[in-house]
């Protein structure tokens, strides 16, 4: 007869528990990221627009910073974002500069978000809506150490 696997939290392994809790993040995500695309965005787009919506009047700079990503490649993305009329941009900077160019989610693109966050909960209120009370509970109890997880800096 085989031993019984213990659960990571059992057996205190961090490695085992990561390897239990990627898949699962993994497949979670993909899942939220294909409600974006149901609204007519990709989830790249959504999440620069929320990165917008957190801080109005970022630059291309500041917000291929925060993304990690090329000021080049931002440049292009925030140019099809405009073109697709989800943002706008506002010259001159709180500070007076007047050369720079703030970036702002647009009427337009706040309806888009908007339609994403509904979308997203939806799917996840359906799938939260079959577990039983004791598992939403658990869930709920999670999110503290979850959110503590993600904002981690590394």
């Amino acid at each position: 007869m085989p031993a019984e696997r213990l659960s990571p939290s059992d057996s205190g392994d961090v490695a085992a528990l990561a390897d239990h809790l990627r898949p699962v993040i993994l497949k979670l995500s993909r899942h939220l990221r294909r409600e974006a695309q149901r609204v007519g965005m990709s989830a790249l787009d959504a999440q620069l627009l929320g990165v917008i919506k957190m801080a109005p009047g970022v630059g291309v700079s500041g917000l291929a910073d925060i993304e990690q990503m090329s000021r080049p490649a931002m440049s292009a993305h925030v140019k099809r974002l405009e073109a697709e009329g989800w943002l706008m941009r506002q010259s001159g900077a709180p500070d007076g500069d007047k050369r720079r160019v703030g970036l702002l989610i647009s009427p337009k693109g706040m309806q888009a978000l908007g339609a994403i966050r509904r979308s997203r909960n939806d799917w996840l209120a359906a799938r939260l809506s079959v577990l039983t009370e004791a598992e939403r509970r658990q869930m709920e109890a999670a999110l503290p150490s979850l959110q503590r997880l993600v904002e981690v800096k590394a």
